[in-house]
């Protein structure tokens, strides 16, 4: 039962890590991948803004409810399996006859292995290789395909960097960028491109001129319809 218990706790850590894995294949930074894997593996940590990346997104849906449900299972397993390797009629030394120290020695048994599996796991070196591995047949077997820059943009609210072109027809020129009212449109003004040199971080008295490039950060679709007004 030992054994059983130490393989359901490696099948665990596996599972979180998979998951942790297509999370972050959905566009989810690498340290948040894997704790939303542990919340959902665990049924814990979850609070309103972390639930909203989940339920947000169809795919993110879909890996959480497998990972909840092999969660419960797994759950249920290591303690039952815990439990059994815990049962004084166990004798993990062949010679100890006397069930009032299995119970001890089964639980100090039990602690080592969790100590020896964690410090195996959490090896930088051991949980590198393994993660790169099970990421590359999860996308060799197209299980989950990694996220489009499109499908990014949707993700964090539509919201990216592009660049405005100043026409001749441009109601922008002349005009200062705090006149220009971009940021009304919620547009904000990164740098200027203006005859092969780049102006960065432009301060709100500089003047738009015609030719201009405004390289600019905002709702991409606030942005695309100023580029169609110029």
């Amino acid at each position: 039962m030992h054994v059983l218990f130490i393989l359901a706790l490696i099948a665990s850590w596996i599972i979180v890590r998979i998951g942790a894995i297509a999370f972050q294949l959905t566009g989810l930074e690498w340290s948040l991948a894997k704790f939303q894997s542990l919340s959902c593996f665990s049924g814990t940590g979850f609070t309103t803004r972390e639930s909203e990346l989940i339920v947000g997104d169809k795919r993110r849906r879909r890996i959480a409810s497998v990972l909840m449900v092999l969660g419960n299972a797994g759950l249920v397993t290591l303690i039952a399996t815990a439990a059994s390797a815990l049962d004084p009629k166990q004798n993990v030394v062949p010679w100890f006859k006397d069930n009032f120290f299995n119970t001890p020695i089964n639980l100090a048994v039990l602690a080592i292995a969790l100590f020896l599996v964690y410090k195996i796991f959490t090896n930088r070196k051991i949980a590198g290789k393994l993660t790169r591995y099970l990421r590359k047949r999860i996308i060799k077997q197209e299980l989950l395909k990694p996220v489009s820059f499109e499908e990014l943009l949707q993700l964090t609210g539509g919201y990216g960097i592009s660049r405005i072109e100043v026409s001749e027809k441009s109601p922008l020129i002349d005009k200062t960028l705090a006149e220009s009212e971009l940021r009304k449109n919620d547009i904000t003004v990164l740098a200027i491109i203006r005859d092969n040199e780049t102006l960065p971080n432009p301060s709100a008295n500089r003047k738009i001129q015609k030719g201009d490039g405004l390289i600019s950060f905002g709702k991409i679709e606030n942005i695309r319809n100023q580029a169609t007004v110029n």
